[in-house]
C-alpha cells in the first residue's frame, strides 16, 4: 500500500496543493489543509467521487468554486492571495 493514497486517488487535488505549496509556502498552506480535514470549513476538495475536507454549509451550485479553472493562472510577484474572490484584478 502506498505512503500517499489519496495522491493516487485525487492526482489533480494533489497538483493543485503543491502549486498552492510552491506558491505561497508549506506555513502557509497545511494549517488550512489540516484545519479543513479536522471539520472547519476552510479546504474541501472532490475529484472522481472521492471527497476530503469541510465544504462549506451554505454554498449552493451557484457558489461552488472549481480548480479546474485555474490551470492557467499565475500569481503576482509578492501576491499573498488576499485578493482571491474581490474585484481586484492582477497588476501584471
Amino acid at each position: 500500500m502506498s505512503a500517499k493514497p489519496l495522491r493516487e486517488e485525487m492526482p489533480e487535488v494533489a497538483r493543485f496543493i503543491d502549486a498552492l505549496r510552491d506558491a505561497f509556502g508549506r506555513d502557509s498552506v497545511d494549517p488550512s489543509l489540516s484545519r479543513g480535514l479536522g471539520g472547519e470549513p476552510l479546504f474541501f476538495a472532490a475529484e472522481a467521487g472521492r471527497r476530503i475536507g469541510t465544504a462549506l454549509a451554505d454554498a449552493g451550485a451557484g457558489q461552488a468554486w472549481h480548480a479546474v479553472c485555474v490551470h492557467d493562472r499565475y500569481y503576482c510577484q509578492g501576491c499573498d492571495g488576499s485578493c482571491v474572490g474581490t474585484e481586484q484584478r492582477c497588476a501584471r
